[in-house]
């Protein structure tokens, strides 16, 4: 059973109430309180071992404990509020190295005005795991949802996509404002941000709106990373899918009315000029992701990363 199977075992028969516009099986809940504004609630959790290393630099591992929360707040064109932390430490935790992780926190949640308002300690047996919850705010009616691709739709990511392990996975910036944004100028049909890698995190979406996916091979923006890393070993992937199936990449994507697309990318080379944004494929009827190159459209079965498979 991989998490996703978990996932739908454990929360199909959660209780819920009048309060709940959304629950799960999205980047956050969405919560009505009354007011011109809805609440984004979101948790997040990374571990020794999984996600960072002994080595990792401790204010590194602070900034991607928080950063990966916000960057689902920015899926939902969200605003972040306030954050609680729960850490877990060995008996033998070095307290120096544990203050370097809330520093970086700290930086990042200075950037994006959060609130770090408390929080919970308790021990756990040989390594580190980092809890994050996080609320956030959004204007009625602005928050975007992975169900709402709708077939004929233009699919657009941000930034460039693969190799994460060198690095940008513990450095990332979460796309706030380039999110709030698209939502301001734009009708915005689904959204999420990359996690788990581009070829899983489509597949959300295209489950969420009963749809399927053309992407044009040409299009996807690989980075340099995943290239290099493709040329120097014999046995990594290739770039094309370790662009596709890396994962912890936490750039946007989102599907958006094609006849809005030449509007959209003239409109973010002005407002983000250092911050790619591709057109990378269509929505199209079906349930499955297919890849058309220069020999036709081939399907596509490979996923991003899946706990416990």
């Amino acid at each position: 059973m991989n998490e996703f199977e978990l996932i739908a075992r454990l929360t199909k028969s959660l209780p819920t109430n009048e309060n709940v516009l959304a629950g799960t099986g999205d980047d956050c809940a969405v919560l009505d309180f009354g007011g011109d504004k809805l609440f984004l609630f979101k948790t997040d959790a990374i571990v020794e071992g999984i996600h960072f290393t002994k080595e990792t630099p401790p204010e590194k591992i602070g900034h991607k404990a928080l950063a990966r929360c916000l960057s689902d707040i920015a899926a939902m064109a969200g605003t972040p509020s306030a954050a609680l932390v729960t850490i877990g430490l060995s008996k033998n935790f070095d307290a120096e190295f544990i203050a370097k992780i809330y520093d970086g926190m700290s930086a990042v949640a200075k950037k994006f005005n959060v609130a770090i308002v408390g929080g919970e300690t308790t021990t756990n047996p040989e390594r580190i795991f980092i809890s994050i919850t996080l609320l956030g705010t959004v204007a009625r009616g602005k928050q975007i949802l992975r169900g709402g691709a709708k077939i004929g739709d233009a699919i657009f990511v941000t930034g460039e996509l693969g190799g994460s392990i060198a690095e940008k996975h513990l450095d990332f910036e979460p796309r706030i404002a380039e999110a709030n944004w698209l939502a301001e100028h734009f009708a915005i049909h689904a959204m999420i941000d990359l996690s788990d890698g581009l070829a899983g995190d489509l597949r959300h979406i295209l489950n969420a709106s009963n749809v399927g996916a053309e992407i044009l091979k040409s299009a996807i923006p690989i980075s340099r990373e995943a290239k290099l890393a493709a040329k120097k070993s014999s046995t990594a992937k290739p770039a094309f899918v370790a662009a596709l199936t890396d994962g912890e990449d936490f750039e946007l994507l989102f599907t958006i009315a094609s006849k809005d697309a030449v509007k959209l990318l003239d409109g973010w080379k002005k407002k983000f000029p250092k911050l790619r944004l591709s057109c990378i494929g269509k929505i199209v009827s079906g349930d499955s992701i297919t890849i058309r190159d220069k020999s036709g459209s081939h399907k596509f079965n490979a996923h991003g990363y899946v706990h416990f498979a």
